[in-house]
């Protein structure tokens, strides 16, 4: 027989197949979120579960499933998977580490150009009928090239991102939170946070949701930023203040930002949406079909690995 396994959101049509093949498939068929009671029925006689950064899966959740065996999460994030109650019972807890990793950066550095450029917002002034004519001071943004770009967590993300800035000819500078990064094929200077914020035309964020790290990019953070800086969010919406961002956006502390990540997702802040200053997008860093598409075989293949007693792909705990 098959093992069961539960997926709390469709995925796409070639790991949907995978999925039929390997497993006796229960899955979410219909477009939203499922809600904590509808997951716990879902997992309840489940050996694994695939399940999404939103779906969240506490202790209560994991205590309901006896069969559960592993906990294969559909995103490089599993901060939504209580890590100590998954210990406790045994279970496997892996991600898509890796997988990502490029699009996500070409995703970063499609913000960059399009908030250091005023690309968002000069769209909406022609759809809206207001361009005339060429005008000297029009929709004047920052130039990228020659800049220095500011990178916040160099793991995977940031040294794709770095790896792109050369072809700007910038210099690349980085904070690393006192993990060590190792040789890299480029030049990039590592520095302290204060110095990261200080000396940044672009910062860009690429660190984990941490106890510590919640919170990173705060009033005091904002403040040492250059008024004509761009702040870029890719990674976790908390890591930034949301509520001291809209204040530096709305008094021009910063020049502007490029967000795909929000503090309470998917709320956003009326005040936020409201600001000509900010690129706004819904969290579609790894939104291409091959990427998606390889996320979820990944995250088959690992809650296969561990059910067959292999070593999965990548496990958290």
């Amino acid at each position: 027989m098959k093992p069961r396994l539960f997926l709390s959101r469709k995925l796409p049509d070639l790991a949907m197949q995978r999925l039929n093949e390997a497993f006796d498939l229960r899955f979410n068929p219909e477009d939203r979120a499922l809600s904590k009671k509808e997951i716990m029925e879902g997992v309840k006689d489940a050996e694994a579960l695939i399940c999404l950064l939103t779906d969240n899966i506490d202790k209560e959740v994991i205590l309901s499933a006896e069969n559960l065996r592993v906990i294969s999460c559909y995103s490089v994030g599993f901060n939504n998977v209580d890590l100590e109650a998954a210990n406790e019972r045994g279970i496997a807890v892996c991600n898509t580490a890796g997988v990502l990793t490029e699009s996500t950066a070409d995703l970063t550095w499609a913000l960059i150009m399009a908030t250091c450029r005023r690309i968002s917002e000069s769209e909406r002034f022609l759809r809206e009928g207001r361009f005339k004519a060429w005008e000297p001071l029009l929709m004047l943004g920052q130039d990228v090239h020659g800049k220095t770009l500011g990178i916040l967590g160099m793991g995977r993300i940031g040294q794709a991102v770095a790896k792109r800035a050369f072809g700007f000819d910038m210099r690349i500078i980085y904070h690393n939170g006192g993990w060590e990064v190792g040789s890299l094929p480029y030049e990039a200077e590592e520095v302290d946070l204060d110095t990261l914020l200080k000396e940044s035309d672009i910062l860009t964020l690429h660190t984990p949701l941490t106890p510590e790290t919640r919170h990173l990019i705060g009033k005091a953070q904002i403040e040492l930023m250059k008024p004509t800086s761009v702040l870029i969010n890719t990674a976790r919406g908390a890591i930034v203040d949301e509520a001291e961002l809209i204040k530096a956006l709305k008094d021009k502390r910063i020049f502007g930002a490029g967000f795909d990540v929000y503090e309470q997702e998917p709320y956003l802040p009326p005040e936020l949406l409201a600001l000509d200053n900010v690129v706004l997008l819904p969290h579609i860093g790894s939104a291409s079909i091959e990427t998606r598409t390889k996320m979820g075989m990944m995250a088959i293949e690992n809650a296969l690995a561990v059910l067959e007693g292999r070593i999965p792909l990548a496990r958290v705990n």
